[in-house]
């Protein structure tokens, strides 16, 4: 592949990784970009991952180091995510595919509908009975869709903070990346142990992905709540598209 089209993945990872890192959802422009290159769909989705765990990997570090991640939380999200994804990931074929679009578009017009109409929350999990077991149910729940489907991982991670913990937005996207940046990680691990990373593609894109993480990272804290809900409800009316105009082929 020429060096135009590598900068043009390189371009559009950085995008994603912008958006990744506020609301969720960047794979919809990572993918088909992968998939213009003509390559069979399990490299698709293993360079992917390949890139995309930078752009997680990044956002956490930019929400971390502004003391927006709290320790305590780390253990579980991770661990229950990437156990999840792992379960996700070893299962793919035991569930056909399709049965999952209908469901996907059922629980993103529910995320629409609930960052719409509930007000603005202030974090209040220690209200919560057992928050640390509605955390590791998050993670691998949502974890395990990530490794089997994948569409509005990120995005659903975000809602379930807010709607099961009480987070508000800005809390729920930091701890979220900490759940997705795990997923990747390791479906990744399972697909290039299937040999299906093309990592020539996969590493330019993830120097976008990083930067581009960054960025978002830096722009949900400064933009906080109101720009996390303008961005998850665009990135979830674009999945509900996209997913509706797959299952309508």
């Amino acid at each position: 592949m020429d060096a135009l089209h590598i900068a043009g993945l390189f371009g559009v990872a950085l995008l994603a990784g912008g958006i990744d890192a506020v609301a969720g959802g960047g794979g919809l422009l990572t993918v088909p970009a992968l998939m213009m290159t003509g390559l069979p769909m399990p490299q698709v989705l293993g360079t992917n991952k390949g890139q995309s765990v930078f752009g997680a990997g990044a956002a956490l570090v930019g929400f971390w180091r502004a003391g927006r991640i709290e320790r305590a939380r780390v253990p579980a999200l991770f661990g229950a995510a990437a156990l999840g994804a792992l379960g996700g990931a070893a299962a793919v074929g035991l569930v056909p595919r399709d049965w999952l679009r209908p469901i996907a578009l059922a629980l993103l017009v529910a995320a629409a509908a609930f960052v719409t109409f509930r007000p603005s929350l202030q974090p209040g999990s220690s209200a919560i009975r057992h928050p640390q077991r509605r955390l590791i149910a998050i993670a691998l729940a949502i974890g395990a869709w990530d490794g089997f489907f994948g569409p509005g991982t990120g995005t659903f991670l975000i809602v379930a903070l807010v709607g099961w913990l009480g987070d508000d937005l800005t809390r729920a996207s930091a701890h979220a990346k900490v759940a997705n940046f795990a997923s990747n990680l390791a479906t990744l691990c399972w697909f290039a142990a299937d040999g299906a990373v093309r990592w020539e593609l996969a590493l330019p894109m993830a120097a976008g992905q990083a930067l581009g993480g960054t960025i978002g990272a830096r722009l949900t804290l400064r933009g906080g709540d109101a720009l996390v809900r303008s961005a998850v409800l665009v990135v979830v009316v674009a999945l509900v598209v996209k997913i509706a105009a797959n299952w309508a082929r």
